[in-house]
């Protein structure tokens, strides 16, 4: 008895730590205001899971943001989009920490940023400072959170990543959100695979009738079936104090009492986030704008989110059976819903078989395959696609169908168009776009132009075609005007926008030296800041601004202002 005692206790605390296998109470929280979500780990987001905590901010701008942890600045970049203005801290127990979407970086962090901005006269950069540079110990003030980059509001995003770079949910790190809420379950669908398979006499993806009984109680109207079967569920969570939809943290499927699928939202690789459009069913996505988690793993599908599957996560069921499918949905907290559905075994010969939509072009995903028509030719690498299927592909008037953008890809293919036909003064300004879903708008593709052939590299499929650029970008004082003393202004502010092709590039100089105008896509606006004490000692001083759009036409913008050398403004 003594002995199994101790054999039990010692099984007992093996499996505490292996479920708890990340240090607790050694990250503290970047912000010291209590904790509220706009995003969850891993939520799904458009092509990639999202990998941290989105935090939000009161709605403001300008928080304190701490280190979580001592350690050192690692790596600090800025860009236009994405993180916007980001920090990374490295710390002694191999993690590291990441902090976006900020306004600035303290004091000593913030000179030795625009110091290497002004030595390379440019405001997006990327540094790697060493061990010994930027020393960061616990709870240190390193930047004001922001709005930068990607961010649609005010908020932090926060994440925490393993030495291999892959996000680790921060909160099994002990970064706790007050949690009561159950997930809630929006919809329920069911594939029929294969010539045989039915749901309800249906051969195509069929929404099923969704009852709520309780808060975590769920229920389908019993279903009849046959075949090889998969299912797929819309869900959602919410934390207390907050109304956003947030992602879940763990789904799991039971076929007649056994589990056969789990999906677990703790840790991801960027080499694999891409893949979300595996999971989805992206078709659905794409026509309705919401996304349904397909409960079944397919084919060419290398997500490692996957756990304890059986089959892959189908269900085959068999004539005069009776089943009992249950779906267990999780948020972090452990608070839990479930749903039951009730399967009857009905096999039907006389259900008409599904038809295929057919083209003159059958893509097969494990090979390389060339279209061609016109001045246009698509090249489309091995494994570009998940699946066989047959692509729309016609070419009229330097207009290219694609296919509609319906069917996900997982590496880009190659368009390319040949513009020899074009006059030489037009050539400059051609650009390839892709057409809005109703034809409305041309949106510029990124294209490499090399003699007379455009090239496109795209993950989307849809209508391309050759559009022509002729207008230049447009620049616009936003807070004064040409001769205006600036004596009591903290920032310099011009307007800058290019309706067709996009801004490319921008240069500004005050008395011939460059200075440091930081770009807020989202305004369209372009900020100096006098505090950079880029002025000499006079009072008058002339600025020019040159802004480059994406197909090289340019602008320039040059006037006079007065300022009393070191005054520092406000406004």
């Amino acid at each position: 008895m003594w002995q199994f005692h101790h054999l039990f206790l010692f099984f007992l605390v093996q499996t505490t730590i292996a479920q708890n296998s990340y240090p607790q109470d050694y990250f503290n929280s970047p912000l010291d205001i209590n904790l509220l979500l706009s995003g969850t780990f891993a939520e799904l987001r458009s092509n990639h899971f999202h990998s941290g905590l989105d935090i939000k901010t009161q709605h403001r701008e300008g928080l304190n943001v701490y280190t979580a942890a001592k350690g050192y600045i690692s790596r600090i970049k800025i860009s236009h989009f994405g993180y916007g203005k980001a920090l990374y801290i490295t710390h002694p127990n191999g993690y590291t920490t990441v902090y976006a979407h900020l306004k600035k970086f303290s004091p000593i962090i913030e000179a030795y940023v625009k110091q290497r901005q002004y030595n390379d006269e440019s405001f997006e950069i990327e540094l790697f400072p060493d061990i010994s540079s930027l020393p960061i110990n616990t709870n240190d003030i390193i930047a004001y959170s922001g709005n930068t980059g990607g961010s649609g509001g005010p908020h932090l995003h926060f994440e925490i990543r393993d030495k291999q770079e892959r996000p680790i949910n921060p909160m099994l790190f002990g970064i706790d959100i007050q949690d009561s809420k159950k997930p809630q379950i929006t919809s329920i669908y069911a594939y029929p695979i294969g010539e045989n398979a039915h749901v309800n006499l249906k051969k195509e993806m069929t929404e099923l009738r969704l009852k709520k009984h309780t808060d975590d109680r769920y229920s389908i109207e019993n279903i009849q079936a046959f075949g090889k079967i998969g299912f797929g569920i819309e869900t959602f969570d919410r934390q207390d104090l907050a109304a956003n939809k947030n992602g879940v943290s763990n789904i799991q499927t039971h076929y007649n009492g056994n589990k056969n699928f789990e999906l677990d939202f703790k840790r991801f690789s960027f080499n694999e986030t891409k893949h979300l459009n595996r999971l989805i069913d992206y078709e659905y996505y794409q026509n309705e704008k919401s996304r349904i988690q397909k409960l079944f793993i397919e084919q060419n599908n290398p997500l490692s989110l996957y756990k304890n599957h059986i089959d892959n996560g189908y269900l085959r069921i068999e004539d005069s059976t009776a089943s009992v499918y249950k779906i267990q949905i999780k948020d972090y907290h452990g608070n839990n819903t479930q749903v039951t559905l009730n399967i009857n075994g009905i096999e039907i010969d006389s259900l008409k078989k599904s038809v295929t939509k057919t083209t003159d072009f059958f893509i097969q995903a494990n090979q390389a395959t060339s279209l061609e028509k016109e001045n246009v030719s698509v090249s489309i690498p091995t494994n570009t696609f998940y699946d066989d299927f047959f692509i729309d592909f016609n070419v009229v008037n330097d207009t290219l169908t694609l296919h509609q953008n319906v069917v996900a890809l997982q590496k880009n293919l190659i368009i390319n168009f040949d513009i020899s036909g074009y006059n030489d003064l037009d050539k400059n300004q051609l650009f390839i776009g892709r057409l809005s879903k109703y034809g409305k708008k041309l949106y510029y593709v990124s294209a490499l132009k090399k003699k007379n052939i455009l090239t496109a590299y795209t993950k989307t499929l849809g209508t391309y075609a050759v559009g022509i650029d002729n207008d230049k970008p447009i620049i616009e004082p936003f807070n004064f005007f040409k001769g205006k003393w600036l004596s009591k202004y903290r920032f310099l502010k011009i307007k800058i926008s290019d309706e067709t092709s996009g801004i490319k590039s921008y240069r500004a100089t005050i008395n011939g030296a460059w200075i440091l105008m930081e770009y807020d896509y989202k305004k369209n606006m372009l900020t100096y800041d006098f505090n950079d004490e880029m002025m000499t000692n006079e009072t008058k001083y002339k600025l020019k601004v040159i802004v480059i759009d994406n197909v090289g036409n340019s602008s320039t913008f040059e006037t006079d202002f007065y300022r009393f050398w070191g005054e520092h403004g406000a406004g």
